[in-house]
């Protein structure tokens, strides 16, 4: 049965420089409440890995990591239709407001999408639009835990994610 599914709120302090977007969370992320909460997902291992370390336990301590190195986070999809947590499942997509997020938080200088599904959506909506003259854009691979031919684990991403290094607090 396809379920309408719907992203979580923004998480982005003042301050912040980097916004990576994904698609939109999966049902293990939906059921915890949190971004990247499928422990499988290799999102807070790349991050805590650049910088050489194991990620914490609590979230509220992720977030704290992540915002202290001014990541931000957020979808592209506002909502959509989606059975299991697939993105090649997602249909009928409502984008998030994007333009707005960084009309509002002018610090972020760079948006980093998380896989194919994010980057393609962006383009889709926000091809022409003004708000993101300026910003570096990087597509990067998907932090899923499903494997590619060119990412098989954490250590393949987190080399393919030092590219956002100069970017972060």
């Amino acid at each position: 049965m396809t379920m309408r599914v719907h992203s979580f709120p923004p998480i982005v302090n003042v301050g912040a420089t980097i916004l990576i977007l994904g698609s939109m969370p999966g049902e293990a992320s939906i059921a915890m409440n949190q971004y990247y909460g499928n422990p499988r997902n290799h999102m807070w291992r790349v991050l805590y890995g650049l910088f050489g370390r194991e990620p914490d336990e609590a979230y509220e301590d992720r977030l704290a990591f992540a915002a202290s190195h001014g990541i931000a986070m957020w979808d592209v999809i506002a909502s959509c239709e989606r059975e299991g947590s697939l993105d090649a499942n997602i249909r009928a997509e409502v984008p998030n407001d994007l333009p707005g997020i960084v009309t509002e938080h002018p610090s972020l200088r760079c948006l980093v999408f998380n896989g194919t599904k994010s980057h393609d959506t962006f383009k889709k909506y926000f091809r022409d639009e003004p708000a993101f003259e300026g910003k570096t854009m990087m597509k990067l691979p998907s932090t899923s835990p499903i494997p590619t031919k060119q990412m098989r684990n954490t250590a393949d991403r987190i080399e393919a994610w030092r590219v956002i290094l100069p970017f972060l607090k």
